[in-house]
This record gives structure tokens, C-alpha cells and sequence, in this order.
């Protein structure tokens, strides 16, 4: 099974860059999105049907923000609509896919980089989606939680680790908990896989020529529960595909 993660920043710029023509040279089996700034009457599902794809959308209220998706070649057995807070559900930042005995999940993690309201709404966040996925987990075990987390872990996740620390997206406090969050039990599939390769980035700014320079962050994860190691076969990450300031991340696992 193919799993893909990628923040679009708008699933309409993204269609415009050639978006479905990527997607059915890639074939994944699934695909979370995260930021598709559309509302359900915005999306054009017909498109992905054509490439056999069905798609579950949660859109966030406000018009052209957040927003969360899953496109998947088979049908879920369910599918599960936000997590029951209506504070982060009115943003559309969570959306579970379930197949079987497993769980896929398309988050997308607030940025704080606007202000200290929003730090402090991210951090509120954290404390709150913890707690939701270890609730998650004694009924649905075996997770893979794909997204934006909107933090890099470790300096060799970021390309200038001194000038950035005290900016969001890699703050101590946000390192520890993600830290701590891989600590209760999940795997950064990317990093079981290549656990000291530097410059390999997901996210970069559009100012300052950065990607072209690869001067990135690795802020997009696929996080996979302990239990599924066994199950894990491949994880990389796709600098070269450009639809947004974000690129694709895929894990590859045994059905």
C-alpha cells in the first residue's frame, strides 16, 4: 500500500499545476491532503473519480482556509469527520480513513507563526491532539497519522537550526512534544528509514529563492503506531514534484 501526505496549499492552484496529471503517474493508494482552501462545492471530485479515485473532503467554515482530505482507490470501511472539538473541527484540520484493521489520518497542524494567539492555539492543539490519539488508540490501534505537523523535530530536520530557534515550527517547547509524542509510541517512518540523512526537507518558503536553494523544513510526517514496524517497507520524500511550497511525503507498507 502506497500512502501519500502532502499539504497542496489550495487544491485549486494545485489542479491548475497539473495536480491529477501527478496523480496518476504517482498511483498511490491513498492520498491526505492537507490545506485544500476549498469548500465542498469547490472540489472537483469528478476528476479524481476519473482516475478511481473517491474522495472525503472536511472543509473548514471560513472560506479559503485549512481543510482536510483523503483520496483513496478503495472504499473505507468508515470514515470519520473531525474529532468531536468544534474548535479545531470548524478549521478542518482532521479526517480518518479506516481499512480493516487500519486507520489512515490527513492532519493538519495549526502554524503559529501569525502571532502569539495562534502559538498559543498550536500549543493548546498539541496538548489536545495527544490526548485524542491515545483515546484514538484503544480502539483503533494501528494508526497512521499523515499531515502537516507545522514542526521540525531536530536541527538536521531544518536547514539553519541556530537562526530558527526561537521561530515557530521549532521552538524547544514544540520539539519536546513532538519528541514526546514519537516517545508514546509512534515511528517518524521517514527517519526509520533514513535516520541521518540531512537536507531533506518538505516545506520551503517562497521568499528568498529557498527552495531553490533548498534552505527547507521537514514539517510533514507520516507517524506510524509501533505496532505496524513490521508492516513498514519504504518512506521518501519528493523534493522534485511542484504544486505548492510543500512537496509529497510516501510510506509504502504491507496491507
Amino acid at each position: 500500500m502506497k500512502i501519500v501526505t502532502y499539504n497542496v496549499n489550495g487544491l485549486r492552484a494545485a489542479l491548475s499545476k497539473d495536480f491529477t496529471k501527478w496523480l496518476e503517474d504517482e498511483q498511490p493508494d491513498v492520498v491526505c491532503l492537507q490545506e485544500t482552501k476549498a469548500q465542498p462545492d469547490q472540489i472537483p471530485t469528478l476528476e479524481f473519480e476519473a482516475l478511481g479515485y473517491r474522495s472525503y473532503f472536511f472543509s473548514a467554515k471560513k472560506k479559503g482556509y485549512s481543510g482536510v482530505a483523503i483520496l483513496s482507490k478503495t472504499e473505507p470501511d468508515h470514515v470519520e469527520y473531525g474529532m468531536g472539538l468544534p474548535a479545531y473541527d470548524d478549521e478542518g484540520r482532521f479526517i480518518r480513513a479506516d481499512y480493516g484493521d487500519l486507520s489512515i489520518v490527513s492532519v493538519y497542524h495549526p502554524s503559529g507563526t501569525t502571532g502569539d494567539e495562534r502559538q498559543a492555539f498550536k500549543m493548546k492543539w498539541l496538548e489536545d491532539f495527544q490526548n485524542y490519539v491515545e483515546e484514538l488508540k484503544k480502539t483503533r490501534p494501528n494508526l497512521i497519522l499523515c499531515g502537516d505537523y507545522n514542526i521540525c523535530h531536530r536541527p538536521i530536520d531544518i536547514h539553519d537550526p541556530v537562526r530558527n530557534a526561537k521561530n515557530s515550527g521549532f521552538l524547544p517547547e514544540e520539539r519536546e512534544w513532538i519528541g514526546g509524542f514519537i516517545d508514546s509510541g509512534f515511528i517518524d517512518t521517514f527517519r526509520y528509514f533514513h535516520p541521518e540523512e540531512a537536507e531533506k526537507y518538505t516545506w520551503w518558503s517562497y521568499r528568498f529563492n529557498a527552495r531553490a536553494n533548498n534552505k527547507g523544513w521537514r514539517i510533514d510526517y507520516c507517524m506510524a503506531t509501533e505496532n505496524l514496524k513490521p508492516r513498514l517497507k519504504d518512506a521518501y520524500i519528493e523534493p522534485e514534484v511542484y504544486h505548492s511550497d510543500h512537496c509529497p511525503n510516501v510510506l509504502i507498507i504491507e496491507n
